[in-house]
């Protein structure tokens, strides 16, 4: 098979960590030792989050009394991509002896007229306590907003058209290359006037841009992989339950938070409804068991997986 992950921002730095380099690299091990499982049987993309660290990145940048101003986000994109790429490469090479294994920057490209730019909702950096985000809101001019019974700062998250580098990935991909792409869900690019490639302030939903490329590689499965088990139903309540197999018309019928597993769920849901295959969402180091199908939350057109054909 040919299968598309998506790792969660949160699944490489733990929600109450310190964002120090050597906690990353730790997490990025343990990720990598879960996704050998599934390269040694089957042909491998990889993308990733980047909130937590784009969000460092950009309050260092802020307060940086040697720059005139900040770096943008599409840039700092860039940054992320460069240091978790670099994690990831050397711990899959590690992981998977005498495989080949790529670490890419890629563009994605976004219209600049996305309304995503008048309504921010994607989350990046660390969490605070109200007082604490607020505060830095009003001295940085930060848009803020709760996430879970924290706050986070929030960037504009416009819709992706295309990975820019696609054509090279899927030639990767048949020479038997695992490939980690697209983090962060890719740089936010625009076509310009001129129609030239151009960096705008961005952060580009990593999951959406996930279930785009899964389309566009014609993977057989998209596997979301965070730190939930599965996608709970009325979460929060007395009344939550865990959704094991699901289908897209009944995920669409329930709401789920706009700013973290509202995404991966509308993800999930355009990869199976667009291609008719497997989409998955759960925890990182039960990704085996999800491809088999005795974990996570799966979403197929029918709510039946495995299919007899495919494993």
């Amino acid at each position: 098979m040919r299968v598309l992950v998506a790792l969660g921002g949160n699944a490489l730095l733990r929600r109450g960590q310190r964002p120090d380099a050597d906690l990353q690299q730790d997490n990025v091990c343990l990720a990598a030792a879960s996704l050998a499982e599934l390269a040694r049987e089957h042909e491998l993309i990889i993308t990733h989050g980047n909130g937590p660290q784009v969000g460092i990145l950009a309050l260092e940048s802020a307060s940086d009394p040697n720059l005139t101003r900040p770096y943008p986000f599409d840039t700092l994109g860039a940054q992320t991509q460069g240091m978790i790429g670099y994690w990831m490469l050397q711990a899959l090479q590690n992981a998977l002896p005498g495989r080949q294994v790529i670490a890419m920057i890629n563009q994605t490209l976004v219209s600049a007229v996305d309304p995503a730019f008048d309504d921010p909702t994607k989350f990046v950096g660390q969490v605070y306590d109200r007082a604490e985000a607020e505060r830095l809101a009003a001295e940085n001019g930060w848009t803020v907003k709760p996430d879970g019974p924290h706050w986070r700062r929030v960037v504009p998250s416009p819709h992706p058209q295309r990975v820019v580098e696609t054509r090279l990935i899927r030639g990767l991909i048949r020479q038997g290359v695992v490939v980690v792409c697209a983090g962060g869900g890719g740089i936010p690019v625009i076509r310009n006037e001129k129609g030239r490639l151009q960096g705008i302030e961005a952060v580009i939903d990593k999951d959406l841009t996930g279930s785009m490329l899964a389309e566009a590689l014609e993977c057989d499965a998209f596997l979301v992989l965070t730190d939930v088990p599965r996608v709970m139903r009325d979460f929060g309540t007395p009344g939550q339950r865990e959704i094991r197999h699901t289908t897209p018309h009944e995920l669409r019928g329930l709401d789920f938070p706009a700013g973290s597993m509202g995404p991966k769920v509308e993800a999930a849901c355009r990869f199976v409804e667009t291609t008719g295959d497997m989409a998955a969402i759960g925890r990182l180091d039960q990704a085996r068991q999800i491809l088999e199908g005795t974990a996570g939350t799966i979403v197929t057109p029918g709510a039946t997986w495995p299919l007899a054909s495919t494993l």
